[in-house]
């Protein structure tokens, strides 16, 4: 198989309820180390945190993406990115993962951090799936089928779930609220066009602070909403953000499934350097600075 196109309906159904069970179930796992009173923080070569969730969640998604027929796809993951280029630079389709989101979130228990699964067809990212533990909420979408929010995460732990196919999907949809991007700019008490920008937690650079003040000068009011790992994706797709502006490092896996819910939500994610949309497989997984959010504002 070489293109997301050559899944049939069927098929499509069944890949998103594995990958919702997948997620569901490390999300489980990652709650099971958060709700414990200490847990041990180690830091990577980059100095970057990791936990015991981070690694568990690894884990589960890996042996859930290793059942056939997910299996077809190889597996790129943040726990597990040491693949050379030489050998992924020809996959067609492959899953790209970050088991634990907002690792910075975790720790300092906020309750942002997220769990992200997407599928790359070449460069683009055509499936996705983010799913909120603290709040059991999900965000999922897929090219064809648009993208979707899921308050009631637990539904799909359903035993019926798995191989449930395009009936048990449909069901999912049918309590899902269907995420659609309006164009126009919110309006204020007054009904003054107002523009809200949403970015880190965790962090403002100066690139941030001078791409707000060049919104203010553009729109007047400007709104800023802070929150962390792909939640910011996320707001954007649900129509609670405009933009979400990235002035700062990122990899591949970080974005992935967040882009391709607001892709599939009508919006966009754009390089700041090239004006398109962010690609995948590189072989440097770092990504470009970026932009996300309603057309009209980021073109």
């Amino acid at each position: 198989m070489h293109h997301f196109t050559e899944l049939n309906y069927e098929e499509i159904c069944n890949t998103l309820i594995s990958v919702l069970l997948a997620s569901k179930n490390a999300g489980n796992a990652i709650l099971d180390v958060y709700n414990t009173p200490d847990f041990t923080v180690e830091h990577k070569d980059d100095s970057s945190p990791l936990t015991l969730a981070d690694k568990e969640s690894h884990r589960i998604i890996a042996d859930r993406l290793s059942m056939h027929p997910l299996n077809i796809f190889p597996v790129l993951s943040e726990e597990g990115r040491d693949i050379p280029y030489e050998e992924r630079k020809d996959w067609d389709l492959f899953w790209l993962v970050d088991p634990l989101d907002g690792t910075k979130e975790f720790i300092n228990r906020n309750g942002e951090f997220t769990v992200n699964i997407a599928l790359i067809d070449k460069d683009r990212p055509v499936l996705g799936v983010v799913y909120v533990p603290v709040k059991d909420t999900f965000y999922y979408c897929a090219v064809g089928i648009g993208a979707y929010k899921l308050s009631m995460g637990s539904t799909v732990m359903d035993e019926q779930a798995e191989g449930g196919g395009s009936r048990y999907f449909e069901g999912l949809v049918n309590t899902s609220e269907r995420l659609k991007i309006d164009k126009k700019r919110s309006g204020g008490e007054d009904d003054a066009p107002r523009v809200s920008v949403i970015g880190s937690r965790s962090h403002m650079s100066k690139e941030t602070e001078e791409y707000i003040n060049g919104l203010k000068d553009k729109y007047g009011e400007v709104e800023f909403i802070a929150a962390g790992s792909s939640l910011k994706f996320c707001l954007v797709a649900e129509d609670s953000a405009d933009i979400y502006p990235r002035f700062g490092p990122t990899m591949e896996w970080d974005t992935a499934a967040g882009q391709a819910v607001v892709e599939q939500a009508g919006g966009r994610v754009l390089s700041m350097e090239s004006n398109e949309p962010l690609k995948y497989n590189k072989e440097n997984l770092l990504n470009p600075y970026f932009v996300a959010g309603k057309t009209d504002f980021i073109l």
